[in-house]
């Protein structure tokens, strides 16, 4: 520790060491008042972040009040926000997974009876494009709560771990991560694995291992700093007044009700019947409970009824657990391994592009897949070096899930969370730009839940995606598995519903492919879980994905081969750079008007390529134009041009849109001219080959070499030698018009234009003839 006295105060700096890079603590220096404040860099990325709790417990709630928020200050990165205000106003995606993350990891291990506030608030001070800011954000959050009065549980760490040539990298930059195969974020405590956020291209269930071994390795370092800050520099921690129910509370419950709860437990296997079954039982308690309360004058002796709500959810779930553990039964009665009925269907919704309709018992969900330009791509204004995204999952939850009335307001932290991790799991299977330039937009609509819609949703994404004919090289599963840890003894369960998760210790979702793990997400309620259980829970979701999977290829093998007829369909072609202006005109006029004439959409890349799309035959219409606008003439090609001016001495072509090239009277035939205007007319379209491009852009064109069948090379030989009319006439039009003084070779230039078009293409100009 390094101790610094300073106008500012006493300032107190510390360093560790993680991947080989060294991260600096420091705290004493900033918002003195806060609980505990502290800055964390890595590299010149710098997260601040506070931990302060209220003085006073929350009266009247049955949880613990914690609030985690990530802060994005466009300062950091140098940036001013895009918004119409240009500050920032509600939290972007990126900002509300990364709050989510540090909640995760933090909530375990603050004591489960404190009702006290215990806010967190973290803010990316400086961001170096290169050192991301979330595990630094769980970190610095550790080390505030560690050296703060509220009490806490911890020390923990946070860690990324990518993936790049096979090797296994600890904390890579955001450069390398654009390369990496995994994408692995891990938080733990001195003994144990608390969180787990991961996406990969299909990693091996041996190599996951690995890679979260070496996380939960490489955060020791980190987790011994933070401890030696608490131990030199820590304030006392706060008592506060612990929740507990009074014992009368739940004896008299439990007196009540807790054998007619487990005889329900045990005989109703279906959650409408044991629910309506429990509520009933419920509300004959707290008849009981008011009659009790009517005859007492001393309010101590009364019975809460929140209290005994809580009470009678304890022996729920106490018994639901036993059971698990004891028995190997669950609540609707299936074994530990066993999954709930399954069942799929493609193309559920006309006009759409795609839609996959996935269920797993009463867990159901539609997904609706719908295929954009690459202007379509969201744009993103946050901390990320990312500028915009063309692949989006976005997941909805309407309270009718669940048979419930509540407003709507929009998507709340849990939606985007688990928009997110669906969004994951096939964010490795979507195809490059290069090779399929379609924005994807899929939406998740949860019509029916009963646990994890979140891994229904990957399911149902694959589906979608499959039935727009997104050519994803496999199909991609998913499933949650639980954990129950009692009375010594653990049991692991697959495809958890919504009771288990409630009432369990672990929620452990895991998709991929038959190949191997494309995402991971691990929430717990306990302190940590071991390696070795992570290892038997991954190679049961493998048993469970794999059995998903072949419901999904049964409803449909593979990729449609061609698109949705209602979607559309997308040219590109590559322009030079220098042609960009061409085809966007002054003010954007030309590429609106070709959008106008053919009903296409134009987008324009910065490298010059351009896509075009259409659901009709627009877009073919609009490629011709823009080649027009963007072609070179090439030596030896026919085109078909429009006769835009003519002189004695030849014919001026519109050949390709804006370019002009020189049909000179001796090439205009197959056989003698006598004057222009007797073979072609203003506005006329005919045939010519490009047969000389001279130095200055210039370009002779031949109609005779069209007519003849000639290479351009004869073309340029019988022009030069004046063959086009056989006579005189022809050779000196043909050496004195194209040659040296003639009209065109040298004509619109100073001498050619002049003398052959100024003065008619007499004395001197181009057909002397």
């Amino acid at each position: 520790m390094e101790t610094i006295s300073s106008p500012m105060g006493t300032i107190h700096r510390f360093t560790a060491q993680i991947g080989g890079r060294e991260l600096q603590f420091e705290t004493g220096k900033l918002a003195e008042q806060a609980g505990g404040a502290v800055t964390v860099r890595d590299g010149d990325t710098v997260v601040f972040a506070t931990a302060t709790m209220s003085k006073k417990a929350r009266p009247g709630i049955d949880f613990f009040p914690l609030s985690v928020d990530f802060e994005e200050k466009m300062y950091a990165a140098g940036r001013i926000p895009g918004s119409f205000f240009r500050r920032e106003g509600r939290p972007s995606e990126q900002a509300i997974l990364t709050s989510r993350v540090i909640d995760r990891t933090l909530r375990p291990l603050f004591p489960e009876d404190m009702r006290n506030d215990v806010q967190i608030i973290l803010s990316a001070f400086s961001h170096d494009q290169e050192h991301q800011v979330d595990m630094l954000g769980i970190i610095a959050a550790s080390a505030a709560l560690i050296i703060s009065d509220v009490p806490w549980n911890g020390p923990v760490a946070g860690v990324r771990i990518g993936m790049l040539n096979g090797e296994l990298v600890i904390n890579p930059t955001v450069s390398q991560m654009e390369k990496s195969a995994l994408d692995l974020r891990l938080s733990g405590t001195e003994t144990a694995i608390n969180m787990v956020e991961c996406g990969a291209a299909e990693v091996d269930e041996e190599t996951m291992l690995k890679a979260l071994t070496l996380a939960h390795e490489s955060i020791q370092p980190v987790i011994a700093v933070i401890k030696e800050m608490g131990a030199q520099i820590g304030k006392a921690k706060s008592s506060y007044s612990p929740a507990a129910t009074k014992a009368n509370v739940s004896a008299t419950v439990e007196a009540r009700t807790g054998d007619r709860i487990r005889q329900i437990i045990a005989e109703q296997t279906e959650r409408g019947g044991r629910n309506e079954a429990l509520d009933a039982l419920k509300e004959e308690l707290v008849g009981y409970l008011q009659g009790q309360n009517d005859g007492l004058t001393d309010p101590e002796e009364q019975i809460e009824i929140g209290d005994a709500y809580e009470a009678f959810s304890e022996i729920v779930a106490k018994e639901v657990r036993r059971r698990i553990v004891e028995e190997g039964v669950r609540p609707d009665g299936r074994g530990l391994t066993e999954i709930r009925p399954l069942a799929a269907e493609v193309g559920v919704i006309p006009r759409v592009h795609g839609s996959g309709l996935f269920k797993r018992g009463q867990t159901q969900v539609l997904t609706i897949a719908t295929l954009g330009t690459p202007g379509d791509a969201q744009e993103i204004d946050t901390l990320s070096p990312e500028k915009d995204k063309r692949y989006m999952h976005h997941y909805n939850f309407p309270p009718y899930s669940t048979g419930e009335v509540s407003p709507l307001r929009g998507p709340k932290r849990r939606e985007i969370g688990h928009g997110a991790l669906a969004e994951t799991a096939l964010r490795y299977m979507i195809p490059p730009e290069s090779e399929f330039p379609y924005t994807i937009r899929l939406v998740s609509e949860v019509l029916s839940s009963n646990g994890s819609t979140s891994m229904a949703s990957v399911c149902g994404s694959t589906l979608a995606l499959m039935d727009a004919g997104v050519p994803i090289p496999r199909p991609v599963g998913g499933i949650a598995m639980g954990l129950i840890q009692e009375n010594g003894k653990t049991a692991i369960l697959t495809d958890i519903q919504g009771l288990e998760d409630h009432i369990g210790d672990m929620d452990f979702k895991v998709a991929g492919t038959a190949k191997g793990i494309t995402a991971l997400q691990m929430d717990i309620k306990i302190t940590g879980v071991s390696s070795d259980l992570m290892k038997d829970a991954l190679a049961q979701a493998r048993e469970a994905r794999l059995k998903i999977l072949d419901v999904i290829t049964g409803a449909l093998p593979e990729p449609r081969q061609g698109l949705n007829a209602n979607a559309p369909r997308i040219l590109s072609l590559k322009v030079n750079v220098a042609k960009i202006g061409a085809i966007i005109g002054p003010g954007g006029k030309t590429v609106r008007a070709i959008q106008e004439r053919t009903g296409a959409k134009i987008d324009i890349q910065e490298d010059g390529t351009i896509y075009v799309s259409s659901v009709d035959a627009g877009a073919e219409a609009a490629l011709e134009e823009i080649r027009g606008l963007t072609e070179e003439a090439e030596i030896g090609k026919i085109y078909t041009g429009k006769v835009t001016r003519i002189e004695p001495y030849g014919a001026f072509v519109e050949f390709l849109p804006g370019k002009e090239g020189m049909v000179h009277i001796s090439q205009l035939a197959d056989y003698r001219v006598e004057t222009v205007e007797s073979e072609v007319s203003l506005g006329d379209e005919i045939m010519v080959m490009v047969t000389n491009i001279d130095d200055g852009g210039k370009v002779r064109l031949s109609r005779q070499a069209v007519l003849e069948g000639w290479t351009a090379e004869e073309a340029r030989s019988r022009d030069s030698r004046g063959s086009g009319g056989g006579n005189r006439g022809g050779d000196r039009g043909g050496n004195r018009g194209g040659g040296d003084r003639g009209g065109y070779n040298r004509g619109g230039g100073d001498r050619g234009g002049d003398r052959g078009g100024n003065r008619g293409g007499g004395d001197r100009g181009g057909y002397r003839g």
